[in-house]
């Protein structure tokens, strides 16, 4: 399948253009979606999602209109919302079992056997008969991963899905992802930028509303060879730093200030020639838009 987003553009009431003529291509598998809060991934998600009109441009999976045939895409669609709320006086089995029905599983037998399913792969099926108000906040959130995996959806969102998961869950849930991007879209917008280059075959970087950059991760990461570099400083040294050096990141070591370079040519003064990250290219090109706020 593939998902063709077209010059795509949504300005709120207030004035806010959070989407400025998108354009994207996203075939089956892993799709990275990073920028800084505020950035339009929200927005770009919600309209694919059908949670929200666009002003112009168009999106289609394969033939099918998103924009016009919203009812058709709910069908094969998962979404999971930053934030997710749940009915608390209920359990998440027979919430699980709710939903199902309105995604159209209406065989008895078969809900209960995909509502157990899905409830062990997010590693709730011991807490089945507990109310979901009951849930601590990754419950929840494994809870929302469920419920956007049922009826073998064709196009995942899955938006900061890892939110309040520990370590094991989260490694757990993008196994599952992963497995899931072998026959299906997944969109991922996630701010741990580096599970990005790990588990996206392709990605993009959004900022004001533009896409700044799109491709694979490790094709971009390749381009930085030879061109970052890093240093400790005293941190009362980082204005002169900033004033000589285009530093793309910061982070404080030991008392020290760790900051990392971009120079086409060896900047000499004790740098040291960096092994590239994804990071440096999300700082690099989130530098070339003034006023931004990274992660």
């Amino acid at each position: 399948m593939k998902l063709t987003i077209r010059n795509l553009q949504k300005t709120y009431p207030n004035g806010v253009q959070a989407l400025k003529g998108i354009n994207l291509i996203i075939e089956t598998g892993m799709f990275g979606l990073l920028g800084p809060n505020g950035a339009g991934k929200s927005s770009l998600m919600r309209t694919i999602a059908t949670l929200q009109e666009a002003d112009a441009g168009s999106i289609f999976l394969d033939e099918l209109d998103v924009l016009k045939d919203k009812a058709e895409v709910r069908k094969i669609l998962g979404y999971l919302p930053q934030e997710f709320g749940v009915y608390p006086k209920i359990s998440s089995e027979l919430m699980l079992d709710h939903i199902a029905q309105l995604k159209g599983i209406l065989n008895a037998n078969e809900r209960k056997q995909t509502v157990a399913a899905l409830l062990d792969r997010v590693n709730l099926y011991n807490d089945r008969k507990k109310h979901l108000g009951t849930f601590s906040g990754g419950m929840k959130q494994r809870f929302g991963i469920a419920q956007a995996l049922l009826a073998n959806p064709k196009l995942i969102i899955v938006d900061e899905p890892t939110a309040g998961l520990d370590p094991a869950e989260r490694n757990r849930f993008y196994n599952l992802l992963s497995e899931l991007g072998e026959n299906t879209i997944v969109i991922l917008s996630t701010h741990i930028v580096e599970d990005v280059r790990t588990l996206c075959s392709d990605f993009a970087i959004i900022c004001k509303g533009e896409v700044l950059r799109n491709g694979n991760p490790d094709e971009a990461v390749k381009e930085l060879n030879g061109k970052i570099y890093s240093k400790l400083i005293d941190k009362g040294d980082k204005l002169g730093y900033r004033g000589n050096y285009q530093v793309i990141s910061e982070q404080m070591k030991s008392g020290k200030l760790g900051i990392r370079i971009f120079s086409e040519i060896d900047p000499g003064n004790e740098f040291l020639l960096a092994e590239p990250v994804l990071e440096d290219i999300y700082f690099h090109q989130i530098a070339s838009k003034p006023d931004t706020i990274a992660l």
